[in-house]
């Protein structure tokens, strides 16, 4: 009876050991997960999915996108650390999202708990209108919110968002006062814009390709004009000194381990060369960025002091 009770306890033992690390070198060996914070259609969700059409050419294998939209992403990023950290979930990551959102108040996670591993590309901002709007330049838009403060409403993905900082940043400009309405995600916020909800809105500059000639935007806050939008002044052309847009990457749990991290990102980085990625990306309105993991405490430090200059604009911190 004792030599069957401990051949029992052995096994016992044995279901329950923890499973052997992942290592480095032989990974990834099944297909990944990739959670998007956001609705369907917007930059993260198309950007992830021009990554997916390159994941398994990198890696040999297929990585599966998943949607969990709300709170502006803060739903998903509070939840981050409470998955595997086995490398197999990875979530994408925004900024300055993750910085403005916890300075805002209680959202489920600090801008420290998240674990981001690459940044690689960057969206500015830009103003839409719908192609049948009665605006056709920015000047006439502004000249319409001077005349009714308060009823010029913009669309946007999210509270304390990029696009919630340039709206502040115009109406400081220009000496306006327009209303920002904050939506969960770019997707959504488009439909306003298209569906007549909103006077305009600040989206990504992306969203002008996304949409065809259904829009038309009207300002970009970049440094200088687009190759994708060579027509479309920037907001220093005509006046305000306003560049900015959102950063977007891929972060993973707390718990996973320093090699994976690092072989993550070195993922990320080489599907970043790929010359189909390369076109896709850059004909679609994105600027790629390879800020890698070696980079990210310094880019995240450099970050965070200058979104916190902007968490007073839009009155987050005195």
């Amino acid at each position: 009876m004792k030599k069957t009770v401990a051949v029992a306890m052995v096994a016992l033992l044995g279901a329950v050991a923890p499973v052997a690390a992942q290592s480095a070198a032989d990974f990834p060996n099944k297909p990944m997960t990739y959670i998007i914070p956001f609705n369907a259609g917007g930059e993260s969700d198309i950007s992830a999915r021009f990554q997916q059409s390159e994941w398994e050419a990198v890696t040999g294998q297929q990585v599966v996108i998943q949607y969990q939209p709300g709170a502006g992403g803060a739903q998903a990023w509070s939840q981050l650390n409470s998955l595997p950290g086995d490398g197999y979930t990875v979530m994408g990551i925004n900024l300055p999202h993750t910085i403005l959102q916890p300075l805002a108040g209680s959202v489920g996670y600090a801008t420290a708990d998240l674990t981001p591993v690459h940044y690689f590309h960057y969206t500015p901002n830009a103003i839409f209108v719908r192609k049948d709007s009665e605006f056709q330049t920015l000047a006439q838009l502004l000249e319409h919110a001077k005349a009714n403060p308060g009823m010029a409403t913009f669309a946007g993905s999210g509270s304390n968002s990029a696009n919630h900082l340039a709206a502040v940043q115009l109406n400081k400009a220009a000496d306006v006062l327009t209303t920002y309405v904050p939506f969960s995600g770019t997707g959504p916020s488009i439909t306003a814009i298209l569906g007549a909800q909103t006077t305009a809105g600040f989206n990504y500059a992306t969203s002008g390709v996304n949409q065809g000639e259904e829009m038309r935007m009207l300002a970009v806050a970049a440094e200088e004009r687009m190759p994708a939008f060579p027509d479309v002044p920037t907001f220093k052309e005509l006046g305000f000194d306003i560049v900015g847009g959102a950063y977007r990457g891929v972060a993973v749990p707390a718990s996973t381990p320093e090699d994976l991290r690092k072989r993550i990102s070195d993922i990320v980085s080489q599907i970043n060369k790929q010359s189909g990625f390369v076109e896709k990306m850059e004909s679609g309105g994105f600027v790629l960025t390879d800020i890698d993991y070696d980079q990210m405490d310094a880019f995240v430090a450099k970050r965070v002091e200058e979104y916190t200059e902007g968490a007073k604009a839009l009155g987050i911190i005195k």
